[in-house]
């Protein structure tokens, strides 16, 4: 193909630089969007430590009744220092596999009916595997007033938490085998016949002083929230800053190129 006196095509190798340096510039916003959304999530995760830490170290208050139970969620309720009253229900515990700082074995949840008649399940602690197995009965419904035929009234005082639903990592509860990988309080609830049942479940907390021998040690909630999202905001604008570098040189390579 021929071309005007005085007259060249353009470089392929200038229109590749602009290319690539355009690509390193849209990279370059890119991954500054990436590090910002990471400070807003920085910012989130710094409000949700410190709303759980005032739930965790508040008063304790009545665990929402049924009547409030459509109204519980994530975001307002879970981590609440709360207490329950009435009485465990015999013949329904649950064993949930688990691994604390004391080493493998099961939470023990158990229902509670409290003295207006509604059923929550709790996890009454850490056992160990040697614990024998709870021995199942049939008929273990609370009912309205049912508390009041005890002869004594049990106080609960724990972190209300959101059920844990499906199972563990790669292991589904098991209902029909009475094998339970994660605390679902839907499915422990169906598989005991308990009827309507709080949307929630009860951490017990420690014991004062040292719990006889084989009993369920309460008070080990994980509070551990992952937070590295300043790690991961600096990664992105750093990766922003090379971008935008990458882009520079091409640029003024080109620009060198074509005096």
């Amino acid at each position: 193909m021929m071309h005007p006196a005085g007259a060249s095509p353009a470089p392929r190798s200038s229109r590749a630089r602009w290319l690539a340096a355009t690509a390193a510039l849209l990279m370059c916003l890119g991954f500054v969007a990436l590090g910002t959304w990471q400070i807003y999530r920085l910012q989130w995760k710094l409000a949700l430590i410190e709303r759980v830490e005032q739930r965790v170290h508040a008063t304790p208050a009545a665990a929402p009744p049924s009547a409030a139970w459509a109204a519980v969620s994530r975001e307002r309720d879970e981590y609440r220092h709360v207490f329950v009253q009435g009485h465990y229900l015999d013949g329904a515990d649950a064993l949930v596999q688990a691994t604390t700082e004391l080493g493998g074995g099961f939470w023990l949840l158990t229902p509670f009916c409290t003295v207006d008649g509604a059923t929550v399940l709790v996890n009454r602690g850490f056992v160990t595997p040697a614990r024998p197995k709870p021995v199942l009965q049939a008929g273990a419904v609370c009912q309205p007033g049912g508390a009041a035929t005890t002869t004594t009234t049990t106080t609960v005082t724990g972190l209300l938490r959101l059920p844990e639903t499906g199972g563990g990592y790669l292991r589904n509860n098991d209902a029909t085998a009475n094998r339970w990988f994660s605390r679902d309080v839907a499915a422990i609830a169906t598989a005991r016949a308990l009827g309507p049942v709080a949307p929630y479940f009860i951490d017990r907390e420690a014991d004062a002083g040292t719990p006889p021998a084989g009993t369920p040690v309460g008070g080990l909630t994980v509070l551990d929230f992952t937070n590295n999202h300043v790690v991961y905001a600096l990664t992105w604008y750093a990766l922003a800053l090379l971008a935008a570098g990458g882009a520079w040189l091409l640029l003024r390579r080109g620009a060198g190129s074509s005096r």
